[in-house]
C-alpha cells in the first residue's frame, strides 16, 4: 500500500484487460494518494495533483508509489 500523501501512479494490472478502459484513470498522471478508507478496507481516496478531482472507492492495490525518476 502507497504512504499516505504519497505521489502515486494507477497500475491497472491486477484486474482483467476489459476494465482498464472503465476507469477513470490515465497513464502518466500523477495522484496524491490519501489513504486507505477505514471503514472500506482495500479501498482508498486519491486526487488527481494538476486538477484537484477526487476519486474514491477505487482499490488500493491498483496504486503504486512513483519512482524517483517520474518526479
Amino acid at each position: 500500500m502507497p504512504r499516505k500523501l504519497s505521489l502515486v501512479k494507477f497500475e491497472p494490472s491486477p484486474t482483467p484487460v476489459s476494465f482498464h478502459r472503465k476507469y477513470p484513470f490515465r497513464r502518466g498522471v500523477a495522484y496524491i494518494f490519501l489513504g486507505e478508507i477505514s471503514n472500506m478496507p482495500g479501498h482508498c481516496v486519491v486526487v488527481n495533483r494538476k486538477t484537484g478531482k477526487i476519486y474514491s472507492g477505487y482499490h488500493t492495490e491498483n496504486f503504486v508509489e512513483l519512482e524517483e525518476n517520474e518526479l
